[in-house]
């Protein structure tokens, strides 16, 4: 009896650890991903309907504050806004999806072939900066929510969160620096 209760304790110690993992070892097989320039890797970790959606109103806002158009202030004001979120939204629509990381992967891959840059490689020291998430500042939020905060060169915090559905973690949000 007390080899199961043993085996039993082993058990859920070892799922605990897998859970407790699970962040870096989605941001390390998110960088990897990208490194390499395979979206179908990037695409198995990243949930694209709240990506969209939390990226599709922070570029509203964006490009209203950008117009200096106060939101809801009159005819001209809501104008603006609907005007800004179709925009916003239809390019977030296009590009937050499996097919569009791998089209912009395809381009960067084209960009670097007409250039003359090999891919990176491991042996390179370029191969590091390929990895938007090495040196990012990560924590737990919560059980189910994990943080990696880089930093733009201007110092602005860039945060990618991380959410848990059952033992997986994907990428649900980026909030971009104001």
């Amino acid at each position: 009896m007390k080899k199961w209760i043993a085996l039993v304790l082993v058990g859920l110690i070892a799922v605990l650890g897998y859970a407790a993992a699970g962040p870096y070892l989605a941001i390390h097989a998110i960088g990897k991903a990208v490194r390499e320039e395979n979206a179908s890797a990037l695409a198995r970790h990243v949930d694209f309907p709240p990506l969209r959606a939390s990226l599709k109103a922070q570029l509203s806002d964006r490009m209203v504050r950008a117009a200096g158009i106060e939101p809801g202030t009159g005819l001209l004001g809501t104008l603006g806004a609907s005007i800004a979120g179709t925009l916003a939204g239809s390019s977030v629509d296009l590009m937050v999806t499996p097919m569009g990381l791998g089209a912009m992967m395809e381009g960067r891959k084209v960009w670097n072939r007409a250039s003359g840059l090999p891919p990176p490689s491991a042996s390179d020291d370029t191969w590091e900066r390929h990895d938007p998430l090495r040196d990012a500042e990560r924590r737990y939020e919560s059980t189910s929510r994990f943080t990696a905060t880089v930093r733009t060169d201007a110092g602005d915090p860039v945060v990618f969160v991380l959410t848990r559905s059952g033992l997986r973690w994907k990428l649900s949000d980026i909030r971009l620096p104001p």
